[in-house]
């Protein structure tokens, strides 16, 4: 098996749960019965036997071209071969009682044969299930509590535990073949009727995606992007995953390889910004309710990241057998980074909570209780170290971005008004004594620019939120040294790393790692904000340009080798594509919202 390349992939779900697909039509990752559960396919991470669902014309000369029906999730892949044309119409139903997917082959001219080999391996291509035929039209696939059942009006053959078929079709013929999940312990699920099904889930996205508003020049990138922050939303509960994948490398052999498919407060926060500015309240409605249910208690015991319906991550874990992506291990199942303190999603938690009401949502009572509840842990622990934005396992350091975001804590907990007016004075003279220490202790007045961390002489990217925050306005002499330090230092490819990898223990690899993507945007924001709009336009231009054949981006791009790195999609990049192209297509950037910092607040 040839590993496709990151962005050969293009994204399937339905709210619940998601597969990947690449362009040679082998479905190589699906997670069942969420994003979070163990995979039934998960080839992407290592070959064949580890599990995939491949349907593609037989024979070498084949050639494809693949695009989603406009507003939806539904994607159609046209195939050309000496002997004719096809369309396979790939798609996960929303709605259904279980995960499922639906692959439809369709005879467009001529006469094409297809050959099609289903590999179930459950438990991250660990397990081979129980395979047994129920009838002419039915199989099933057993292991555990897990069970797949596969429904076609094809003869399926077990060739070394393997399920294949070769099948043709001709104009007016069509096979369609349906995967769909369920409890192992349940009696068999009645099938379902798959043409209602597509009708159905086509109506679902078009509905969502009919309500994007026209976005200057970028509408289509923008809906594609919102689509896929859709498709990254659990629907029973408004979490939202930060990808569907785990251990995508950010370094090609690398071990820099995490399991993305939880529920970040900083990452989450981000797309309800999206959300909002686009106008879909109840999607904002449903993260804000699950953001309540997922941090109730103790603010000392709030969680960085959290299952998609709130539960706590603890336990991380590698999974020896598959051998990565391209050789890239581990392979890590969970994340050990929630159990880390990052001091700035508390402020970006402060941060959303404070747009959503002014964005028009209505209040709601633990919503406003949950600042006043949260700001006096912080105002005891902003002065620790910890781990910073970008979770690295080494020494504790004071992480100005982290510093800064304790700082919008308090500052924006300063300008709710249902607080007595005692606290928010209180609020505002602890975001004053932040504001003032990090202006003296992470500011290098030799180099003009604000610092990683104290007393280091490094820049970091997360630097550009000192100016989208408003901590500091656009137009003060440290924004534009600190944005030229960047500029020199984290640009040598014209798109923008987060910090020096090479130069920064981060307790995993010193290798060099690709752009970080959501960073080339805060960049864009930011030149919106000091009048630099040519400058954001062109590498706006440039940064879109990246996303795949499909409108999908990943984590990071690689400039010296053209490639995506990283997990995929990933809602950070298409969260960071959003807002870009409304900041630039606004007289007024939704950016300028949250510059407005009360004076009072700032030291010079």
């Amino acid at each position: 098996m040839t590993t496709p390349c990151i962005e050969d992939y293009a994204l399937l779900g339905d709210c619940r749960s998601a597969a990947l697909v690449s362009k040679d039509g082998s479905v190589d990752w699906f997670c069942v019965p969420r994003f979070d559960s163990g995979a039934v396919f998960a080839a992407i991470l290592g070959d064949v036997e580890n599990g995939r669902w491949k349907i593609a014309p037989s024979g070498p000369d084949a050639t494809a071209h693949r695009a989603y029906r406009p507003g939806t999730m539904v994607l159609e892949t046209e195939w050309t071969t000496p002997q004719g044309r096809a369309r396979v119409v790939d798609f996960m139903p929303v709605g259904g009682a279980g995960p499922a997917l639906v692959r439809m082959v369709e005879g467009i001219e001529g006469e094409v044969t297809f050959d099609l080999d289903l590999v179930m391996r459950f438990d991250y291509g660990l397990t081979v299930p129980w395979v047994r035929t129920v009838d002419d039209t039915t199989m099933t696939a057993t292991s555990g509590a897990t069970m797949l059942s596969l429904r076609c009006n094809v003869e399926m053959k077990n060739v070394n535990m393997h399920s294949r078929a070769r099948f043709a079709v001709r104009p007016g013929k069509e096979q369609v073949f349906c995967l769909a999940y369920q409890i192992s312990w349940e009696p068999l699920a009645d099938p379902f009727d798959p043409l209602k099904a597509l009708d159905d889930t086509a109506g679902f996205w078009r509905d969502f995606a009919g309500r994007c508003p026209r976005v200057d020049g970028w509408t289509e990138l923008v809906e594609r992007s919102l689509l896929t922050l859709k498709a990254l939303t659990f629907a029973p509960t408004g979490g939202m995953v930060a990808a569907p994948t785990t251990s995508l490398p950010e370094t090609i052999g690398g071990g820099r390889n995490w399991d993305y498919r939880y529920c970040w407060l900083r990452d989450s926060s981000m797309m309800l910004m999206a959300f909002l500015e686009l106008g879909y309240l109840d999607e904002a409605v449903k993260w804000r309710d699950w953001l309540l249910r997922a941090i109730a208690g103790d603010p000392a015991q709030t969680q960085i990241m959290y299952g998609v319906a709130g539960e706590r991550i603890t336990v991380e874990w590698e999974a020896d057998w598959l051998a990565g992506f391209r050789d890239s291990r581990p392979v890590r199942i969970g994340n050990a980074a929630a159990d880390q303190l990052q001091l700035d999603v508390y402020g970006e938690v402060a941060e959303m909570l404070n747009m959503a009401r002014e964005g028009g949502l209505k209040s709601h009572d633990e919503a406003e209780n949950l600042i006043e509840t949260f700001l006096p842990y912080l105002e005891r622990s902003w002065h620790l170290p910890d781990d910073g934005i970008w979770e690295t396992r080494s020494e504790r350091q004071h992480y100005v971005h982290s510093k800064v975001m304790c700082w919008v804590a308090f500052d924006r907990g300063s300008r709710q008004k249902e607080a007595p007016p005692e606290k928010r004075a209180h609020w505002r003279e602890v975001a004053r004594r932040i504001h003032a220490e990090v202006c003296k202790k992470g500011f290098d007045k030799a180099e003009n620019t604000f610092v990683q961390s104290y007393g280091s002489k490094a820049v970091d990217a997360s630097l550009l939120q000192i100016a989208l925050t408003g901590f500091l306005p656009a137009d003060d002499p440290r924004v534009a040294g600190t944005v030229a330090a960047i500029e020199r230092h984290l640009m040598p490819d014209g798109l923008v790393m987060r910090y020096d990898a090479t130069a920064t223990d981060d307790g995993v690899s010193t290798d060099e790692e690709g752009t970080f993507l959501i960073c080339t945007f805060w960049l864009i924001d930011t030149y919106v904000l000091m009048g630099r709009r040519e400058d954001a336009r062109r590498l706006f231009d440039r940064v879109s340009a990246l996303v795949n054949d499909v409108g999908l981006l990943a984590e990071e791009y690689d400039t010296k080798t053209g490639r995506m790195l990283g997990n995929f999609p990933q809602a950070f990049s298409h969260v960071g594509l959003i807002l870009s192209a409304l900041n630039l297509s606004r007289d007024e950037a939704p950016v300028d919202k949250r510059a407005c910092a009360e004076p009072e607040t700032q030291e010079a």
